[in-house]
């Protein structure tokens, strides 16, 4: 190789030498990743080297459960009928749950049967919390 390409190969080497630093420092302060290892160990990439995460990997929620928080008074037959179709409940069960907010209405059910509860709830008129 002649001179001028050893030149640009060290400056190149010295360039990705500092963007490493740069994005070592950036996980390790920002995302709590322990980056200590260097990837980079005599000029090669040391392809078995890995980062590690100092926290445990979050499982993604499958079951949420719809609360329901508050019923206007003036809502209220409006919610009743609306839990009493998205439940088994009869007449007396469903104004006794509403009364006694904050109730679950359904327990353990998917995200998009959670939002779809939401959804009909709010239009009926109560407030809800998706768990």
């Amino acid at each position: 190789m002649s001179l001028e390409t050893d030149e640009i190969l060290e400056r190149l080497k010295k360039s990705l030498l500092e963007a490493y630093e740069l994005v070592k420092q950036i996980l390790e302060t920002t995302f709590g990743v322990d980056a200590s290892v260097s990837p980079i160990n005599n000029g090669s990439i040391n392809s078995s080297t890995s980062v590690s995460v100092n926290e445990p990997l979050i499982e993604e929620k499958t079951e949420f459960d719809v609360i329901i928080q508050e019923v206007p008074s003036t809502k209220r037959i409006n919610v009743i009928k609306t839990v009493r179709s998205l439940t088994s409940l009869g007449l007396k069960e469903a104004k006794d749950l509403i009364e006694s907010v904050p109730k679950v209405i359904c327990e353990a059910v998917s995200k998009e049967v959670a939002e779809e509860a939401k959804k009909l709830l709010e239009e009926a008129g109560a407030s809800i919390l998706i768990k």
